[in-house]
């Protein structure tokens, strides 16, 4: 299990831990294969334990004690559980938008908190997918894990080249807006009604020019203050309730 929080060995193993009862239950909701799982009698949930007993008759499982199970844990407070589940690939094609999908495209995003985050807001307004373009890191990882709490395993997800994921927006008719501070409208001027992808890019320089080139809008949220730029997270947050705002009218 110690080896897991290094990218290659999450990859290579095709397995992930997952820390915390929110997060376990829904790795549950998700459907996510369980390998084992750990935990400290005194202190897990026995409601929690009692599904994974049953959703899992023969999964191994193991008890430790309060000291062993601290070494073991990444987190401080992780409700007693700690499961190791196996990873799943995230492919394009296998999305179903609805008829007026409402999609996240999240482009070389590197910190796991904010992708984590946008995975949370997108639960929050429960958008039709989250495209993940040219990612540094990969998914599973524990920060991912925590900072969404678990939605990373139930938000419709794919992870793929921003080639493969402008191509999939054309073949399902999505029009693009990308958050973008230069010859860009505000973002609240812009309709969403129709399928639609917000897309979002690194904390650092933003969207690459071939995406704003893709774009058919370039959007921007009005900067009042000193600094001319929000946490990605943030912004993606405030752009995608716009359109949820729009389509309960």
């Amino acid at each position: 299990m110690q080896g897991l929080e290094k990218a290659r060995q999450r990859k290579q193993l095709g397995l992930t831990v997952v820390e915390g009862a929110k997060e376990i239950e829904m790795a549950l909701e998700g459907g996510m294969q369980f390998e084992s799982y750990y935990y400290v009698p005194d202190i897990a949930d026995q409601s929690l334990l009692d599904k994974l007993f049953s959703r899992y008759p023969q999964c191994p499982h193991y008890t430790l004690s309060e000291d062993v199970f601290a070494k073991l844990s990444y987190r401080e407070s992780t409700g007693g559980v700690i499961a190791v589940v196996k990873t799943k690939p995230f492919i394009i094609n296998a999305l179903k938008p609805g008829p007026v999908p409402l999609v996240l495209v999240i482009e070389g995003v590197e910190k796991p908190g904010n992708l984590g985050a946008m995975l949370r807001t997108a639960d929050a307004c429960a958008i039709d997918a989250v495209i993940v373009c040219d990612l540094p890191g990969d998914v599973f990882n524990p920060n991912v894990i925590r900072a969404s709490l678990g939605t990373v395993f139930t938000v419709p997800i794919a992870v793929c080249s921003s080639d493969e994921a402008m191509r999939w927006l054309k073949e399902n008719n999505i029009k693009t807006y990308c958050s973008n501070l230069h010859q860009a409208n505000d973002y609240f001027k812009e309709s969403y009604k129709e399928p639609s992808a917000i897309v979002v890019g690194t904390e650092a320089t933003g969207i690459t020019d071939k995406w704003i080139q893709f774009a058919d809008k370039n959007v921007k949220i009005p900067m009042l203050g000193k600094i001319d730029s929000m946490n990605v997270s943030v912004a993606a947050a405030i752009m995608l309730y716009e359109a949820k705002r729009q389509r309960f009218k």
